[in-house]
């Protein structure tokens, strides 16, 4: 799906940069089902913790990305990056959001899925917990941290992952191997 559009959005996005007028507006159908899905396939892993539709999701993120007048999108996989990285910081908020209103229950957890971080069996993880734990993987490895994002919560396979960072789907395989391993030895602690 990234493919059949994938060259006008860049386009699209290239425009944006320039501040061409309506452009966001123009953007939004070309992107929407993608971003649909991908919101969609986050909110079902959520276990009903954290009360929030896929459509919800999706316009929040768009918006935050539109809003930022510093965003500058380089292709593609930049964009979908930076979607699936508004997503994980919308969640978060909301689990903060939550925490903050049930002090003293416990943390909010979500479970990993099909998209799992553990490897085959789903794992419920505190969802702070998981935000901290990628923000230092940001910091050890920027490949792997952007591969976490665009595959757990972005949603996509390792192909679609392949075709939006233009590397192969072995690497990406690697790649996601590496970081789940590394997640879990710090989620574990």
């Amino acid at each position: 799906m990234l493919t059949a559009m994938g060259g006008d959005i860049t386009r699209t996005l290239q425009d944006l940069d320039l501040g061409s007028p309506q452009v966001a507006e123009r953007l939004l159908p070309m992107v929407y089902a993608e971003l649909k899905r991908l919101a969609q396939s986050k909110i079902a892993r959520e276990n009903d913790v954290i009360t929030m539709g896929a459509t919800g999701l999706l316009h929040e993120a768009y918006l935050r990305l539109m809003r930022d007048a510093d965003a500058q999108f380089q292709n593609r996989s930049h964009f979908f990056a930076a979607a699936g990285e508004a997503m994980r910081r919308i969640l978060v908020e909301r689990a903060r959001a939550l925490a903050t209103k049930k002090r003293g229950e416990r943390p909010t957890r979500i479970s990993l899925g099909d998209a799992n971080l553990a490897g085959d069996q789903a794992m419920a993880v505190d969802v702070m917990s998981l935000d901290r734990a990628l923000s230092d993987l940001e910091q050890r490895d920027q490949a792997m941290a952007t591969v976490v994002k665009l595959r757990y919560f972005g949603g996509l396979t390792v192909d679609e992952t392949a075709e939006a960072l233009e590397v192969s789907a072995r690497t990406v395989n690697r790649t996601w191997t590496a970081a789940r391993a590394w997640l879990r030895v710090q989620l574990d602690r």
